[in-house]
């Protein structure tokens, strides 16, 4: 046993004969200094319980160990694996996001036409309502004779130029003045 460093029984496996003689160093007391000659090494002889111990450990590590590297592959494959969805996802986000402004411009562009629908339903429902009226025009009033409210004015005028008796009164849906040509 050179440098103090003890072999195990299985001579093929280096790191394990490494570790092995490093556990038994630590388990070996500390060198006297109060002696005159240098400190020599004592030449010990490794328990068969412990070494066998030892030996135990050394396997139970050496499982550890490879059950270790098993997770750090399955971690790793995972790794990759969330790292493809989370790839797919923003893949996904991104056309979402692109569908839903196309959705928004059609959206602005729908109501602008609603409104200009409704527009245009209210003018042709005023037009309809005129065009099944009974219209009737009066021409050749001058604008002096007028007075402030035109219902009345006609309903005045309108007997005695036709020389009927009206009764009862005449009733008007709508009276416009138009402006003169």
């Amino acid at each position: 046993m050179p440098g103090g460093k003890t072999t195990c029984k299985h001579p093929g496996n280096t790191a394990r004969q490494l570790l092995f003689s490093e556990v038994l160093e630590h388990l070996q007391p500390p060198p006297s200094t109060t002696g005159s000659h240098p400190p020599t090494q004592p030449h010990t002889m490794v328990d068969p319980v412990q070494e066998e111990t030892m030996e135990r450990i050394l396997r139970e590590s050496s499982v550890v160990g490879r059950r270790l590297e098993g997770m750090d592959n399955a971690i790793t494959l995972e790794s990759k694996s969330m790292r493809l969805d989370i790839v797919d996802f923003q893949s996904r986000v991104t056309g979402l996001e692109q569908r839903l402004s196309t959705m928004e411009g059609h959206l602005i562009t729908t109501q602008d036409r609603d409104q200009e629908l409704l527009c245009l339903h209210s003018k042709l429902i005023d037009l309809e309502d005129r065009s099944h009226k009974d219209n009737v025009c009066f021409f050749g009033f001058q604008e002096s004779i007028k007075g402030t409210d035109t219902q009345s004015f006609l309903r005045m005028v309108l007997p005695k130029l036709t020389d009927l008796i009206i009764d009862p009164p005449l009733e008007f849906q709508r009276v416009h003045r138009l402006v003169p040509k």
